[in-house]
């Protein structure tokens, strides 16, 4: 299913495939030779998403561009199943395992591999051919790679970026900060209201 979202229509390869059970909305730019399987939900929330050539996202991945932290994925790129990219920087031939999870701002160099489940957080970037371990987490630039059992660790360098700060614009200090959250982050979703397939 293709949608022009506030008036972005996606432009799509003659030679890229799209499952018909694929969602593509907004300003999205699909390449030579991409492969977006089904399942996979491809939505540019006010900024733009360009896929390179021969990019391959694969069943069930979700990839989402917002206004401050457009999605930029290079040629030759794997985008496991169920994994999920929001606002971050992808370059040449990097393999995204299933279930990885890639958030705004990260920058994510040539030939690197997130494995199984791995995490790159908000506003890290791997240097080229860096190695995520299955379920560990990047996290900071410079790039600290941590195994989940070092929460505290994880939590430290999570706690200078400031995900709520930065993501959505609240203060984590907020007294009703999922309140806050929810009401401005609804009123932006809301916006799909006059999206029109395509």
């Amino acid at each position: 299913m293709i949608y022009e979202h506030l008036g972005g229509r996606p432009r799509i390869h003659e030679t890229a495939v799209v499952a018909p059970s694929a969602v593509i909305s907004g300003d999205v730019t699909i390449g030579e030779n991409c492969q977006v399987l089904h399942g996979a939900v491809i939505t540019a929330e006010g900024g733009p998403i360009t896929l390179g050539e021969h990019v391959i996202v694969m069943e069930n991945a979700l990839i989402r561009a917002t206004a401050a932290n457009p999605v930029h994925i290079a040629d030759h790129v794997l985008v496991g199943p169920m994994a999920s990219i929001s606002g971050a920087t992808i370059a040449e031939e990097v393999f995204l395992a299933t279930g990885v999870r890639v958030f705004n701002g990260a920058v994510i160099r040539e030939r690197s591999e997130v494995r199984i489940n791995g995490v790159v957080h908000l506003r890290t970037t791997l240097p080229p051919e860096t190695v995520v371990p299955i379920g560990w987490v990047a996290v900071g630039d410079p790039v600290r790679i941590l195994s989940p059992d070092r929460h505290e660790e994880i939590w430290d360098a999570q706690h200078e970026l400031d995900f709520p700060g930065y993501v959505f614009g609240v203060d984590r200090s907020t007294p009703d900060l999922m309140v806050q959250l929810t009401e401005r982050y609804a009123r932006s979703l809301a916006r799909h209201v006059d999206d029109r397939a395509v």
